[in-house]
């Protein structure tokens, strides 16, 4: 198609548009690839402007999609189970699209999922077969009109008539845009509007051939009631703020609202109504009757036809829709351009077939079977295959041709084929015939038989959860055929109560299946029946599926069932012979499961070593993937890794079912395997036998596997202490900072901002101390950690050579760390008499233990009291300290050094110059440096032994 019809469509959509109501805007710049109108039955189009990002949804299913907001997204309701094409729309958002996704509905449609940006919005409508949807970038939405915004609907209505002997013509102005519903009940004509007002009739006495006029308002709508004789037709035409309604007259059909079986297939009527705005309940004053009335904008649009069901009759409308109901339940819900009407457990509908005409069907062509989940043995062709294949396939392929033009052309051609297809196990091919009839016919997702063939195919070919989709549709929830599918499905998906369930539901047709299905059916409840413990039913179900004469492979896939029978009834040497002959099959997708038991038990039984065991399993993870078996055969090899001490093994392979695997059976528990792992090793000690800086590459490399929560800043803390303990100090920070950055607040997070202020300060980062001291300040601290946090900040100042300030800081506390930290400022500023003090203090009653060596601190602050009381002269004070502390001189470390700091003779001789290499030795950063490391060990436990590696 050239460019200028599309030019034309998009300005004739424009000029709809505005005719609707709404603003009209320049024309879009289609995309080249996208200028012609696609004949498929979903079309998804894309044009922009200067103002706003187009995107249109045209052809038999995509005129029927559905548009709704909820919050910041705007969702689109497709009527097909595959998703479409969106690439261009996900690469490239438009301006004020934060992301775009779709996602599996209810009933087999799409969502398409639009998020939109903090600011931008979206308009939505329906012109020229397409519903549009308009995307606004921030600021550029345009604003409501005024006179649409319900501030000028006049709080009186003023009613004017015209009449003459054959009709009355009925205006009400309204002043804005009001909804109205406008039908005749009997011999009253009910006009109802979607605001309240007072009705002023004093222009409408005179009613021509009509009687009587009444009205009422309620809460959020007028009604008016006119009484009319039968023959009498009725019109109605809206333009902005003003209804004219026209009672006698030659009859005009009305039109605009079609109403159709919902699209997804669920038991539900459709009615697409432009404008749709609300369900006006009312109670009919006379014969006491409830019924609803659905109001719709103008221009002008009504229901000419009438359609009954038990639940529900719509009757002929001049505007909008009427519906009457003999039930309290019935569910009435006006969205846009769509009015959608249903019961909790569904409207009671024939089936979308039963409207078609007959078909006149072939002799050899498959029978319908007597459920519409229901595989018959006779589908299948046992002779003069490519014959009748082709047959049917030319049969279908002329009643897709006819279906074209006839939306009422039967489908029985396409059916028969379908059931072929499926009888005869070609199940691709079967969802493909019956994917392109719902494709041309949307209804027929609600037809039981094309839900229940096509959910076989999709099982037949293990895509489980399109067919739990198929199977969980309302025009199958009677159907026992239906259930055991269901029963297979849950089996297949490790959900054993279910499968049981719905096994007996369904167990009245399981002998109508054919033999093949039988077994597999047998197979699979055995399976469940031993999940759940309910072993003599297993042994039966066993004996059944052994009785059906299957083919050789659903024959040996019981045998592995039953061996796991055996097995779990303690004839282990029975089920090993039995998984040994299985695993010897060719078929990989029954040896590999049979192999996996033989090792287990081999295993258990001594026969294999652990490592024989191993290299085994690496090789048999390899034969069969994408299942249940390829996890129980990971999950087996890391339970052997992880008793060997092996980690990293047992973690690289627990995470090789990766992502890919999560909806598969036993996906929760390979993830529960991980976290379990690495919360012995990191928690509860598994790991301490490794080497920190093992420990450390290994938590980084599985580092995603750290829970959220107060375990996993624990498991971060913990190795952080390892680090810190062989001075890998830079590391540690790094954990430690991310903990506080990202996973902390209030007062974990300032404990944890004090750990990594400590560590700078170990590795001489004064001003990363500070900020992290700073940064995580909060009220209601612990008193012990408000003195830690004070002395660390100070001696972060006093690195930075801000003593003043370091000592401001302090002020009066005199905990330990705060006199600790107050000493080394004096000794810094060279106030020697007032340091000395400190340093002698810290040494406390030490001199009483003269049976125990100093310690390395012990000696430094020795020195350094010794050197302040020397260099302040205070000979007193040092005289005291010698004789205190002489004994342990002999065997101290640095012997030499306590002599001549607590040499009286040097007393105020000496100068802070001599004694600048004695002090140098007697640093105390190292003594503080290593009390930290030792507190840091007393909170990971670190006074226990580690764990050997194994």
């Amino acid at each position: 198609m050239s460019g200028t019809p599309h030019s034309k469509r998009l300005l004739k959509t424009t000029v709809a548009a505005a005719a609707a109501g709404a603003v009209a805007f320049a024309p879009l710049a289609p995309l080249a690839q996208e200028a012609a109108r696609s004949s498929d039955p979903l079309s998804i189009s894309i044009g922009q402007s200067s103002e706003f990002t187009r995107v249109e949804f045209a052809g038999v299913i995509g005129v029927r999609s559905q548009v709704r907001r909820e919050a910041d997204k705007v969702i689109v309701r497709l009527g097909v189970s595959a998703a479409p094409d969106i690439s261009r729309l996900r690469v490239d958002p438009p301006q004020g699209v934060k992301a775009v996704e779709t996602r599996m509905a209810r009933g087999g449609a799409t969502d398409l999922v639009i998020t939109l940006a903090e600011g931008a919005d979206a308009r939505s409508g329906v012109a020229d077969g397409a519903v549009w949807l308009n995307l606004y970038a921030p600021g550029k939405a345009p604003e409501t009109p005024a006179e649409e915004t319900g501030a000028k609907i006049n709080a009186v209505v003023p009613v004017r008539a015209v009449s003459s002997d054959e009709k009355t013509v009925l205006t009400f102005q309204w002043g804005a845009p009001v909804g109205a519903a406008v039908f005749r009940r009997g011999e009253a004509v009910w006009i109802v509007f979607d605001a309240a007002a007072k009705m002023d009739m004093a222009g409408a006495k005179a009613l021509g051939p009509a009687k009587d006029a009444r009205w009422a308002a309620g809460g959020d709508y007028t009604a008016v009631r006119i009484a009319a004789p039968e023959g009498l037709a009725v019109a109605a035409d809206g333009q902005g703020g003003t209804w004219t309604v026209t009672i006698g007259g030659p009859p005009t059909g009305a039109s605009g609202v079609e109403v159709d079986r919902a699209d997804d297939g669920s038991d539900a009527l459709v009615a697409r109504m432009a404008g749709a705005t609300k369900t006006v309940w009312l109670t009919d004053p006379l014969v006491g009757d409830r019924f609803a009335a659905v109001t719709a904008l103008a221009p002008g649009k009504g229901f000419s036809g009438s359609r009954s069901t038990i639940d529900l009759s719509l009757i002929p409308t001049a505007q909008g829709l009427a519906v009457e109901t003999p039930t309290d339940d019935l569910k009435i819900e006006a969205a846009g351009d769509l009015v959608t009407l249903s019961r909790p457990n569904g409207l009671t509908l024939s089936p979308p077939s039963a409207t078609l005409e007959a078909d006149e069907r072939e002799a050899d062509a498959p029978k319908r079977a007597p459920h519409p989940s229901l595989i018959l043995e006779e589908w299948a062709a046992t002779e003069g295959f490519s014959e009748r294949y082709r047959r049917l396939q030319d049969a279908a392929a002329q009643e897709t041709l006819a279906a074209t033009d006839n939306p009422r052309a039967p489908i029985g051609a396409r059916l028969a084929l379908s059931r072929f297809l499926v009888g005869s196990g070609l199940n691709y091919e079967a969802i493909g015939v019956l994917n392109a009839l719902i494709a041309q016919a949307p209804n027929m997702q609600g037809e039981p038989e094309v839900r229940g063939l096509r959910g076989a195919a999709r099982v037949g070919v293990g895509r489980l959860e399109e067919a739990q989709v198929d199977f969980a549709g309302a025009a199958l929830s009677n159907d026992p055929s239906a259930k055991v599918w269901q029963g297979y499905i849950a089996a297949e998906q490790g959900d054993w109560e279910g499968a049981r369930r719905a096994f007996a539901a369904g167990a009245s047709v399981i002998d109508d299946f054919p033999k093949e299905w039988r077994a597999r059916f047998g197979a699979a409840h055995a399976l469940a029946a031993i999940e759940t413990g309910d072993l003599p039913a297993a042994r039966q179900l066993l004996d059944y599926v052994f009785s059906q004469n299957a083919s050789a492979a659903d024959q040996l896939a019981a045998r592995v069932v039953q061996a796991r029978l055996f097995d779990l009834t303690g004839d282990k040497a029975r089920a090993l012979a039995v998984y040994k002959a299985v695993a010897r099959a060719p078929l990989d997708g029954i040896a590999t499961p049979a192999k996996l038991g033989a090792i287990s038990l081999e295993l258990d039984k001594g026969a294999l070593t652990p490592d024989q065991a191993a290299q085994q399993l690496e090789l048999l993870k390899w034969r069969w993937r994408g299942d249940a078996t390829e996890l129980a055969v990971i999950r087996k090899l890391a339970d052997l890794y992880l008793q060997q001490g092996r980690y990293r093994e047992a973690l690289d392979a627990l995470r090789s079912a990766g992502k890919r695997m999560a909806n598969v059976p036993g996906a929760a528990e390979i993830q529960a395997d991980q976290s379990k792992a690495f919360r012995a090793l990191f928690l509860e000690g598994a790991a301490d036998g490794l080497q920190p800086v093992q420990a450390l590459a290994l938590f980084y490399d599985f580092r995603e596997l750290t829970p959220i929560g107060a375990d996993g800043d624990e498991m971060v803390r913990r190795l952080s202490r390892r680090l810190i303990d062989v001075d890998l100090l830079d590391q540690a920070a790094e954990l430690l900072k991310h903990q506080v950055d990202e996973r902390l607040e209030g007062v974990a997070k300032a404990q944890v901002a004090t750990d990594l202020a400590t560590v700078y300060l170990m590795d001489r980062q004064p001003e990363k101390a500070l900020q992290a001291i700073w940064g995580s300040r909060t009220t209601l601290l612990p008193t012990a950690v408000n003195s830690q946090r004070r002395a660390l900040e100070a001696r972060a100042l006093m690195d930075l050579g801000r003593y003043d300030h370091a000592l401001e800081v302090l002020d009066r506390d005199q905990s330990a760390p705060a006199r600790e930290v107050r000493g080394d400022v004096f000794w810094k500023q060279q106030k020697w008499a007032d340091a000395a003090p400190l340093y002698e203090a810290r040494l406390g009653d030490r001199h009483k233990q003269t049976d125990l060596p100093l310690t390395p601190a012990e000696e430094s602050w020795l020195v350094r009291a010794g050197v302040g009381y020397s260099l302040s002269g205070n000979r007193a004070a040092l005289d005291r300290l010698r004789g205190q502390y002489s004994p342990f001189i002999a065997r101290a470390r640095s012997a030499n050094a306590i002599r001549v700091a607590l040499d009286d003779d040097l007393s105020g001789v000496a100068g802070a110059a001599d004694f600048a290499g004695l002090s140098a030795n007697a640093d105390t950063f190292v003594g503080w440096v290593n009390a930290a490391k030792q507190d840091f060990r007393k909170e990971a436990g670190g006074g226990r032994p580690a764990t050997p590696a194994r």
